[in-house]
């Protein structure tokens, strides 16, 4: 039986697009029940549209709390019977409740090679830092900020004729990649986590 599965974004998509058109070209055996969005405005909103992907708007400014803004949230999960909860630029933190509930059934990636460049900066930070090396971590997210137990990393280097924006582009391209072989890892239920340690069968 195919699990379901949610993605929650805030911007532009391009990580929900490329998870959604893999579900769609059945290169991960999934249902996609919905996107969850927290903003009106956002052009992920516009991509589920064209994907013909069930949209959810949950607006953080319609809520007196955090919450209740939560609770909104957690009511369209169980109502969908989510299995998996995959974060592509969701730019709200989750509270140490709802982590709890949803403990290693919450996956996110980060544009660094964790715990490097931690933030919502990683890519501009790498690359003033001089480094040359970067990379992508997706990771099963816990109660801190960037941290969890790490599902999949992969390097990218850092080129001399690199500027921000093509470091951006590379980066994005490798998470396009990466995301959905950890996805598919977890469907597969390959993945056992033990502490901050994920181990794959």
């Amino acid at each position: 039986m195919r699990k379901n599965i949610a993605i929650f974004a805030s911007g532009n998509g391009t990580n929900f697009e490329a998870i959604a058109s893999a579900i769609q070209k059945n290169k991960i055996n999934a249902k996609l029940a919905f996107l969850l969005c927290d903003k009106p405005n956002a052009f992920v909103l516009k991509r589920a549209n064209k994907l013909k992907v069930r949209a959810i708007l949950v607006d953080r400014d319609d809520f007196c709390s955090k919450e209740d803004f939560e609770r909104a949230i957690i009511y369209s999960l169980e109502e969908a019977d989510i299995n998996l909860v995959i974060l592509a630029g969701f730019m709200r933190l989750l509270s140490r409740k709802f982590v709890k509930k949803y403990k290693n059934r919450i996956m996110n990636i980060h544009p660094s090679l964790l715990p490097a460049f931690k933030g919502a900066h990683a890519i501009c930070d790498a690359f003033n830092s001089g480094a040359k090396v970067t990379g992508v971590t997706v990771h099963f997210v816990d109660e801190k900020v960037d941290h969890g137990p790490i599902i999949l990393q992969e390097r990218l280097n850092i080129e001399q004729n690199d500027t921000v924006v093509t470091l951006e582009n590379r980066i994005h391209r490798l998470e396009h990649k990466i995301y959905p072989q950890a996805v598919n890892l977890f469907l597969s239920g390959k993945l056992k986590v033990f502490g901050r340690k994920v181990l794959k069968a």
